[in-house]
């Protein structure tokens, strides 16, 4: 992905030298700690926006002496310019709706971390918290993106963040606000499904990005869409619960199989149209 010279986004809050005092508290017991753990596996949800995680830890301490390494700082360099080409595609396709684009901030964080949405561990993978409009990243998932989910790759990484950017854009569309409002009173299943379909939806428009970005700025160099196909079938429910548990099942999906995701990032970056996904709409 040809990224080096792009624009870096102001709206990074960088807390990567920043630990938080005390022990991470947990309300629900056992059972819930479990849950967050399971949720662990996958990406582009917030579990504690699900389980409502209280915490009961002690204030944020800034560690003075901590500064990056340059693998680290190319990192957040790399974060930077990607966070920049979405804000500049959704700008402009916001802006040709007629509607103004709110731009998210992007929070770098390394081990745990306090949203609007609970406390956090790098454990949980990167997440969107509607409450404050943020996105969280430790940078070290991208080592096991590449490592445990065997998706390496620059615009594998992209890919993970202009998801987490997709959710901002169903927050700020009211599609979130539905789908939590359509869930409730429904079974598990039915529930689930609505699910699914709001993370193929960030899928696609992941893939939105992709074409928008290279249309406009000529960011893709030869293999990087494989590179996101390769991360969205690594991180398809039914990979992971096989790899987890040795068997799958259908009924607990919240994120859709590898095929699904696939098939709705690939819908995106070939159209570039966000009419195109529209996954409540498609069976």
């Amino acid at each position: 992905m040809r990224w080096r010279k792009g624009r870096r986004s102001s709206n990074i809050e960088d807390r990567r030298g920043t630990r938080l005092a005390g022990p991470i508290a947990f309300k629900g017991g056992v059972g819930t700690i479990a849950l967050i753990l399971v949720a662990s596996y996958f990406l582009g949800i917030n579990p504690l926006e699900i389980l409502q995680m209280q915490t009961g830890s002690g204030p944020a301490v800034s560690q003075s002496d901590w500064k990056p390494t340059a693998a680290e700082q190319q990192a957040a360099d790399f974060v930077s310019v990607v966070l920049a080409d979405t804000e500049d595609t959704w700008d402009a396709i916001f802006e040709q709706a007629g509607q103004t684009y709110v731009e998210p901030t992007l929070v770098l964080f390394s081990g745990s971390v306090s949203s609007a949405c609970g406390m956090a561990s790098a454990a949980m993978g990167p997440f969107y918290c509607p409450a404050d409009q943020k996105v969280y990243i430790d940078l070290s998932f991208f080592d096991d993106l590449k490592r445990r989910h065997g998706a390496p790759g620059d615009f594998a990484q992209a890919y993970v963040i202009a998801h987490e950017i997709g959710h901002h854009v169903q927050n700020l569309l009211g599609i979130s606000k539905q789908v939590r409002s359509a869930q409730r009173g429904l079974g598990k299943t039915q529930a689930n499904a609505l699910s699914v379909n709001q993370e193929l939806q960030a899928d696609c428009f992941a893939g939105l990005w992709g074409n928008h970005a290279n249309r406009s700025r000529q960011v893709l160099e030869q293999g990087d869409i494989e590179e996101a196909l390769g991360a969205a079938s690594a991180i398809g429910d039914d990979r992971l619960q096989r790899q987890a548990q040795g068997y799958v099942v259908p009924e607990s999906f919240t994120h859709g199989s590898s095929e699904q995701r696939v098939e709705w990032f690939k819908r995106g970056i070939l159209s570039g149209d966000i009419n195109s996904c529209d996954t409540f709409g498609t069976s």
